[in-house]
């Protein structure tokens, strides 16, 4: 059977370096569905959808 080695840091929960700063959602939302985010002038929407998931729309 040949099987492809797979990585132990993909997916897994070992700390390895950010390639750049992380920040948790729950942090930036605060326990709100929704948040305004401005950037370059323009104004965006963070929302959490009824899947839990996260949207950024314009």
């Amino acid at each position: 059977m040949n099987q492809t080695p797979v990585s132990p840091h993909i997916g897994g929960t070992d700390t390895l370096p950010a390639p750049f700063p992380s920040v948790n959602s729950h942090q930036v939302l605060q326990g709100r569905t929704a948040v305004e985010i401005i950037h370059a002038g323009q104004r965006y929407v963070l929302r959490v959808t009824r899947e839990n998931k996260l949207i950024l729309t314009k």
